[in-house]
Order: C-alpha cells, then sequence, then structure tokens
C-alpha cells in the first residue's frame, strides 16, 4: 500500500497517538504533544499513514508571509519514525504548507539527499558508574571540582521550577534573541505541568546560609535528562558552584538507562564547558529554505 503523508492541523492530532510514536521511536522531548501546544504559536502535524512517524511544523506569519520557526525552549524537531523515508517526500510536504523558514531537524535526521548544517549538542551516556563517567573529565574541571570541594557546599533537591526559570531569564534573556515575556510565561507553566508528572524537576547548590549559588532545572522522558535552564549566581561564580552542581547531578543518576543531554552549544564558552564533563557531540541538523516569489525573495534574502 502507498504511503499516505498527510496535514493535519494542532487541534485535529490524536495526541495519544502522536506521543506514542514520539515514545517508540525514542524522540527528543520537545516533540511531545504537551510541549509543541505550549510553546508553539501555531503547529500542524505531517502524519504518515496511521502514525506511524509524525513531524511538527511550527509557524508564524510576519507581513503577510507565512514561515516556519523553531518555538522558544525547543532545540530540534523534524522527522520522527520510519528511517528510511524519502527526503523529497518531506521536502515537498513542508513547501506546501510554507515557502521559507527554518527547521531544525533531530540528531537522527541526517539526510543524504540534501546538505543540511550540523548544529552541536553535547551529551553523556549516565549507563556508566560515577567513577568511570568522572574519570573523563578534564584536568581543569578536576581542579575546579577540588576547590569547590572546600567552599563547604551542598547539592539538593528543589520544587521551584519559578525560581530557576526567573533567574535564568534574568541572567541570560539578553542573549536570547527573540525570546519575550509570553514565552517565558508559556515555559514556566509547561514546567509546572510536568512538575505535576514527574518529568520536570530542579536541582541546586547552597552554601552553609542556604544562599542560593547555583540552580538547574531539567526535564526527563525515558530517555534523556535535558539540561534546559542552569544559572549560576553572583556569589556561587567564585565557588565553582556550578562545577559542583552538575557533577552532582552526573553523579546522582549514574549507572541509570539515561543520556544527560547538555542542550548545546555552539556559543564558544558552553561548549567550552560542556567538553570538561568528557561528553561527546551528538549533531541535530538545521534546513534553511527559501521558496518566495522572486520578488519577496530578493527583498528577504
Amino acid at each position: 500500500m502507498k504511503s499516505k503523508l498527510q496535514t493535519i492541523p494542532s487541534n485535529k492530532i490524536n495526541h495519544q497517538k502522536w506521543d506514542e510514536c514520539v515514545l517508540q521511536h525514542k524522540a527528543p522531548i520537545y516533540t511531545k504533544f504537551i510541549f509543541l501546544n505550549t510553546m508553539a504559536n501555531n503547529w500542524v502535524g505531517l502524519v504518515l499513514n496511521d502514525y506511524e512517524a509524525v513531524m511538527p511544523i511550527c509557524y508564524r506569519k510576519k507581513i503577510g508571509i507565512t514561515y516556519i520557526y523553531t518555538p522558544a525552549f525547543i532545540q530540534q524537531l523534524g522527522w520522527i519514525g520510519k528511517k528510511n523515508i524519502e527526503w523529497e517526500l518531506i521536502e515537498k510536504a513542508v513547501l506546501s504548507i510554507v515557502k521559507y523558514g527554518d527547521i531544525m531537524f533531530n540528531h537522527y535526521n541526517d539526510f543524504d539527499a540534501i546538505d543540511l548544517e550540523r548544529k552541536t549538542n553535547f551529551i553523556i551516556n549516565l549507563s556508566a558508574d560515577y567513577n568511570k563517567i568522572s574519570s573523563n573529565y578534564k584536568s581543569d574541571l578536576k581542579q575546579n571540582l577540588k576547590k569547590a570541594s572546600r567552599e563547604n557546599l551542598f547539592y539538593q533537591q528543589s520544587n521551584n521550577v519559578e525560581q530557576a526559570i526567573s533567574l535564568y531569564k534574568n541572567t541570560y534573556s539578553h542573549r536570547m534573541n527573540g525570546l519575550t515575556d509570553n514565552d517565558f510565561n508559556n515555559f514556566t507553566q509547561l514546567c509546572l505541568s510536568l512538575q505535576k508528572t514527574g518529568d520536570c524537576f530542579v536541582r541546586e547548590v547552597v552554601n552553609s546560609k542556604q544562599e542560593l549559588l547555583a540552580i538547574a532545572l531539567l526535564l526527563i522522558d525515558e530517555n534523556r535528562i535535558y539540561n534546559l535552564a542552569n544559572s549560576t549566581t553572583t556569589l556561587g561564580r567564585n565557588t565553582e558552584a556550578n562545577h559542583f552542581l552538575i557533577d552532582s547531578i552526573l553523579k546522582e543518576f549514574a549507572n541509570s538507562n539515561y543520556i544527560f543531554d547538555f542542550e548545546g552549544s555552539d556559543l564558544v564558552g558552553v561548549n567550552s564547558f560542556y567538553k570538561k564533563f568528557g561528553s561527546v557531540n551528538e549533531p541535530y541538523y538545521h534546513w534553511h529554505f527559501n521558496h518566495l516569489p522572486k520578488l519577496i525573495k530578493w527583498l528577504k534574502p
């Protein structure tokens, strides 16, 4: 039987079947229905047959042009399911919806038929014990952890999702072009919902006075722990608190079936920090396309 790839508006999608496909194919947490429905302005799903494979298309409109974009706090989406799908089938379906934009394909989507830009994403497999994991730490990280061990730091659980997101926003929002207060509000509501189901949790480092030094908001699915919002306070920077925080998280979840996903990054400083932990690059892929009419294409290269 010939494969049927249909376009379904988000409000018509069978979210149970959608999430079953995501789960079956170990797709990133951002591709779950609740994540897309909370963070995307508008989206439709490409659905192969009876949810054998799916692909979200998130879009906006500006000055009369509909374009694909990646919603806030989503790193990669792309094709989920059948691996030997023809690129031409995906391209035709996408271009039937929109003629311009950017898609971040997930780490499974290295299509041979098109030259995609590789984006950096660092991970650590947590199946080994902590001693094995920490043996891959770089020497400067080991020195920083020795320094942290003399600072009387305490690693602990927290339920304060709002605090983690607020500090992250206040610390890094100036680097995040295009993120709005509404994006942060939506993300907060998403994380509070995920916290109720055990899919979002917070870890923090404090000193003996219970002053916050570093904090990480983490999402978790069946396969991965995602480092979504990690921040260090001014006080914490002087104590190597964030090195201590990440090391403690890795220690807590060592000998598990999870992958720790650092969430990036191509930024030089962040890239260097993640490499210190012996992480490996698992690239995802960027596709930019412009099939607008010639005059508009010329105005918007």
